[in-house]
């Protein structure tokens, strides 16, 4: 039996790992088509490494552009994997382009495949991650839904075949990495950091970085906070640098360069509040027990503000800083996204689909 991951970008990588694990635990064979949609050692490489992730077996070196340049290269490639390797079921990852490109080459090719995160809605079209999550889970056979918020999402489009709550893969690869991370991670003490002595901010979602006036009144709110650590996406490095914020920026709060999964574990876990516009983050601060500030008038993760843990501000300067420095969770959080057990109820129904296709037991 072999099985195609497709996978492209950091989120894609975290959720990968776990599941990979099983899949090979279990003596599947796995091939790793990797798009090459992020590319850098900080955004790609370093990823695989600590997180022990096999070298992809493809690499496509697709890199940046336009989403329809990305998305129809990525399609056009994963197509020739995927002619060449012939698997039984192709798994994707999330929301991003690679994620589409992935879904859209299975169908087109009539293989079986499987969606990770599946049901997740913010319900802003403007959101391209919105527009692909719809798109994949439409396309997709088998749908492995992280909470039931998710299933119920998917029940209300009329999708009911193949669904299934499995918990969220995050909280396996959390569990398998913390500790690793205690014992290998620096961070803190090369960055001079005390535990609870700082503020953890991450901003890269388009619709921030590249509106001026957005960028400009979140930069505005981390300068106005005191002890600010901000890893620092490429993307927005680009529009900092091209809006004319970056110096001042970087004279203020403690700009680094992007960092990797244990490293990032070690800054949320000893933060004393995460400012994000990333819905990965948000989920790992709310496992954690951090409390979150989103960037974002919506998100996908609606169980992190239902629970009390996580507040939606945009990038509005004032509610920014007050609530950074105000907001408190007031209970202990809820069991909404499994036990860390997600990996293996994956691996069971992938394997099961697979049987259905080619007549096994």
């Amino acid at each position: 039996m072999k099985i195609a991951s497709i996978v492209g970008a950091r989120p894609n990588f975290i959720k990968l790992a776990p599941l990979s694990r099983e899949l090979r635990r279990r003596g599947l064979d796995e091939v790793i088509i990797h798009t090459g949609q992020h590319y850098n050692y900080e955004m790609d490489r370093i990823f695989f490494d600590d997180m022990g992730i096999p070298a992809p077996d493809y690499h496509m070196g697709i890199g940046s552009g336009s989403h329809g340049f990305q998305t129809g290269e990525m399609l056009r490639k994963v197509e020739e994997a995927l002619l060449a390797e012939k698997p039984d079921v192709v798994i994707v990852f999330g929301d991003t382009n690679s994620t589409l490109a992935g879904s859209l080459a299975a169908a087109k090719l009539h293989i079986k495949s499987a969606h990770v995160e599946a049901g997740l809605r913010s319900f802003d079209k403007s959101m391209p991650e919105e527009i692909n999550r719809v798109l994949v889970d439409h396309c997709s056979d088998l749908l492995l839904c992280p909470t039931r918020t998710a299933v119920d999402n998917l029940r209300r489009e009329g999708i009911t075949k193949n669904v299934y709550l499995t918990g969220d893969v995050m909280v396996d690869a959390q569990k398998d990495c913390e500790r690793i991370a205690e014992n290998k991670s620096h961070i803190l003490e090369d960055l001079g950091l005390l535990p609870n002595g700082y503020y953890l901010a991450t901003v890269h979602r388009a619709s921030n970085t590249d509106d001026p006036d957005k960028l400009r009144a979140i930069t505005e709110a981390l300068k106005d906070l005191e002890n600010v650590v901000f890893p620092c996406h490429p993307r927005a490095e680009k529009y900092l640098r091209e809006y004319g914020l970056w110096d001042d920026l970087v004279r203020k709060i403690d700009v680094i360069k992007p960092v990797g999964y244990l490293d990032m574990l070690l800054l949320e876990k000893n933060a004393k509040k995460i400012i994000t516009d990333s819905g990965g983050v948000q989920k790992e601060a709310y496992l954690l027990g951090i409390a979150c500030i989103t960037l974002r008038d919506e998100t996908e993760w609606l169980e992190t503000v239902d629970d009390g843990w996580n507040v939606l501000v945009g990038p509005n300067r004032e509610k920014i800083v007050s609530l950074a420095r105000c907001f408190e969770p007031g209970h202990e959080r809820q069991d909404v996204f499994g036990k860390g057990d997600a990996s293996i109820k994956m691996a069971d129904l992938v394997e099961n689909i697979s049987y259905e296709k080619t007549g096994g037991p």
